[in-house]
């Protein structure tokens, strides 16, 4: 069970800061908000170069390789796409303030439902520095300070950012707030801090989520891995369903919405597993499969019971036969981490059983898992990907980082 860490003074400093930061927040217009998010936008570009320096040190201090290097790598383009998302933020529109539903009770007193901040955001992530900005400019446009506890891996490169986007004129001091990576304390004083932060949310890999969700005290909204699944049905488009799987694997392998599992129909698996089999080593991508499977293609090696729950992160896949929908959704059910699927068919009534039950946060038909994402979704950035059900599913963006009260207008009413 969970218990209250004592917060060290730098800490409370910085948490009281952002307590008080989200009461001035929730009083900018949404006008001033996006005014400044455009501002942070333009000063991400234009301290392009500051940026890359703090992560090449970040880069040549971690020593990652592969799929992890890729997450903590900033490049020119990454900055500039960075900034986009910035912009796009401020382009969209504000919830705070919506009216959800109002209506009018017998005795004439108005009642409405409305959107309102969520106060103070924590969240605890890993080495990706994008992540940053991210989770900054959606508090900030929803009127939430946030305090951000990142990896140590991305340390310089998240407190360049952060100063960066703090330091912007008419930014209230407190609003974004970054906790030193250096130390495991600043997690549990993070979590636990009940009365000076409102919610957490854990974004990484699975050993993070669970501590996180299992220690503490705040309210988490859990953002999950993804173990991510591709059927292909009898009735599919074998071509279709070869560009979709080499996408959701391949086109990059180190994010949570990238597929690592392919299920096959065992009616057309003697036709296309030979030849996905082909593609996906041509793209260098290391392939573990069940008995079945490994009788159909060379190169395969067999895959164990951890096999199929693992999230891979990483140019690997596992190939597991079945012999219908049912058992596809099965499978996918007993080992998914309700992230995101897609059935590719032709099979109207095979997808819509699919869509129906498969019980995950995002399911496609006819579509590469890597649309799981705010941008796609017309979201702009996003905190993560929910895979809870409560508070939200699916895509964390702005609405999402709010909550709601009841506003109610009496003309002099009593009980």
């Amino acid at each position: 069970m969970a218990t209250t860490v004592a917060l060290g003074s730098t800490t409370r400093e910085k948490l009281e800061r952002a307590r008080a930061a989200s009461a001035r927040l929730a009083q900018l217009s949404t006008g001033e908000k996006n005014s400044l998010l455009l501002k942070m936008a333009d000063a991400i570009e234009g301290s392009a170069a500051k940026i890359l320096a703090a992560n090449t040190e970040d880069i040549e201090r971690s020593n990652l390789q592969g799929a992890m290097r890729d997450r903590l790598l900033l490049t020119p383009a990454r900055i500039k796409d960075v900034a986009k998302a910035v912009r796009e933020v401020a382009g969209l529109p504000d919830p705070i303030g919506e009216v959800i539903e109002d209506w009018t009770r017998p005795n004439g007193l108005k009642i409405r439902k409305v959107r309102v901040p969520l106060g103070v955001v924590g969240i605890v992530y890993e080495s990706r520095p994008n992540v940053t900005v991210d989770a900054a400019v959606l508090a900030f446009k929803t009127g939430n300070a946030v305090v951000l506890r990142g990896g140590k891996e991305a340390a310089k490169s998240n407190a360049v950012l952060v100063a960066i986007l703090a330091n912007v004129p008419g930014v209230p001091a407190g609003a974004i707030e970054l906790l030193d990576s250096s130390t495991r304390e600043t997690v549990q004083e993070l979590i636990t801090a009940r009365g000076l932060v409102d919610v957490i949310v854990p974004r990484g890999g699975p050993a993070l989520i669970s501590h996180v969700v299992e220690n503490a005290l705040v309210p988490a909204i859990e953002t999950g891995a993804g173990n991510c699944h591709v059927f292909v049905d009898e009735s599919a488009d074998l071509d279709m369903a070869a560009r979709i799987t080499i996408n959701a694997k391949t086109q990059r392998p180190s994010v949570c919405n990238a597929a690592e599992k392919l299920i096959v129909h065992r009616a057309v698996a003697q036709k296309f597993v030979p030849e996905i089999a082909k593609q996906l080593a041509d793209a260098g991508v290391e392939l573990r499969g069940d008995e079945e499977s490994r009788k159909l293609a060379s190169g395969i090696v067999p895959a164990n019971e951890q096999d199929w729950g693992e999230e891979y992160l990483r140019l690997c896949m596992g190939i597991h036969i079945v012999g219908g929908v049912d058992e596809a959704i099965e499978h996918i059910n007993r080992y998914s981490t309700k992230h995101s699927e897609t059935i590719v068919t032709a099979n109207e009534e095979n997808a819509k059983k699919f869509l129906q039950l498969v019980d995950s946060a995002a399911v496609y038909w006819n579509a590469s898992t890597r649309f799981t994402d705010g941008g796609e979704f017309g979201f702009g950035a996003e905190m993560g990907i929910s895979t809870q059900k409560l508070h939200c599913r699916g895509p964390f963006a702005l609405r999402e980082l709010t909550s709601s009260k009841y506003q109610i207008i009496g003309t002099g009413q009593v009980r």
